[in-house]
């Protein structure tokens, strides 16, 4: 079974476990990858790291960091070239980049499949609207990556094959307990991007409320900073308040090593809510108890395997540190119960042996 993979996410070296994973299943495998992703992080380089068993090649992109109008160079050539069985496509419907990648895969007589994490039923303008009715006629398979996100697929009148399966799960060898905690203060985290809808806000002012030592580490790339940094200042906790820059993924799993928990704050906007949270289940496989807003996806991720407060509520949010501070039974118990729920649910080989299901599913 040949497919071939079209994904800017697969520049992150971690994720290509995942790629391994499919590959090991029995696929003949070729992934595209543009050289880099651009986004308020900045311009994020390919992470060639995990290429076992499978063809990981880059393709030219144009109007990289544009989310709904890049499309690839190329793409009809490799078309052509690996004639394969499936194409799927980790872009959203009502992108360029979905709509060239189905042109070329019905040109060369390919079945196609198209992942989602839209979880908002949103009305997009011509010719977004038109391409997205087109896409969704002309696909032969769509992966949601939650059960939210399948609603509105539903709600906007897809009614072929849907399969609901996260884009990436995590590896459990690489993210995984420290042998011990270490000696220090209370260390909060937050891992991603430095944007208002995280809810970085009412995390400083959660952090404000607690007493005692403790420290907020924030990693990651945005815009934010410096409103963030100025917030610090204002409520007088800058020399608590960490910053770090963006590593690379690889770099990902020992910074969980420098936390003793991980917060996830998500606030839901008109346009937006938390489509899933990564960090959350590579918290969880790290043995880090995990704080999250009820925003979006975020309780279905967490489960019972960590504490869930209101969005927006920094009172509830300082509540629920505070609790993992100072409750060692709880924490300990919340530490085995997300490493556990990782590896029952999310890692990059289950959801490896899913995507494969639906793949023979296809080409039957």
């Amino acid at each position: 079974m040949r497919v071939l993979i079209l994904s800017k996410a697969n520049i992150v070296g971690i994720y290509q476990r995942k790629l391994e994973a499919i590959a090991r299943g029995g696929v003949e495998l070729l992934a595209l990858v543009p050289p880099s992703w651009a986004d308020e992080r900045g311009d994020m380089p390919l992470e060639r790291t995990y290429t076992d068993g499978y063809r990981l090649e880059t393709l030219p992109i144009v109007l990289n960091g544009s989310f709904h109008l890049h499309f690839y160079r190329e793409l009809g050539w490799w078309m052509s070239r690996f004639r394969p069985q499936i194409v799927h496509i980790d872009e959203e419907p009502y992108n360029l980049a979905a709509w060239q990648a189905l042109y070329h895969a019905r040109r060369v007589g390919a079945k196609s499949l198209i992942f989602s994490w839209q979880n908002i039923v949103r009305r997009y303008p011509p010719p977004f609207s038109w391409g997205e009715r087109w896409a969704l006629r002309r696909t032969d398979y769509l992966i949601a990556g939650t059960d939210s996100a399948a609603e509105v697929w539903r709600a906007k009148g897809y009614t072929g094959k849907l399969a609901v399966i996260p884009q990436f799960g995590t590896d459990a060898d690489l993210f995984k307990p420290a042998s011990q905690r270490p000696e220090r203060p209370f260390t909060i985290g937050y891992f991603g991007r430095l944007i208002e809808e995280k809810g970085l806000f009412v995390l400083l002012d959660a952090a404000a409320r607690l007493a005692g030592d403790w420290r907020l580490y924030l990693l990651g790339g945005g815009t934010l900073r410096p409103a963030l940094e100025a917030q610090a200042k204002r409520l007088g906790m800058a020399d608590r308040v960490v910053f770090h820059d963006q590593v690379t993924s690889t770099d990902m799993p020992a910074r969980y090593h420098d936390i003793d928990v991980l917060a996830l704050p998500s606030l839901t906007r008109s346009n937006w809510k938390e489509q899933f949270g990564r960090v959350l289940v590579e918290a969880m496989a790290s043995g880090v108890p995990v704080v999250g807003s009820d925003s979006g996806a975020i309780p279905g991720v967490i489960g019972d395997a960590g504490l869930v407060v209101p969005e927006g509520d920094a009172a509830a949010l300082a509540d629920a540190l505070e609790r993992l501070r100072a409750d060692s039974t709880l924490y300990a118990a919340l530490s085995r119960k997300g490493r556990d729920r990782a590896i029952t649910h999310f890692t990059h080989a289950r959801v490896a042996q899913a995507a494969v299901a639906v793949y023979e599913e296809m080409v039957r």
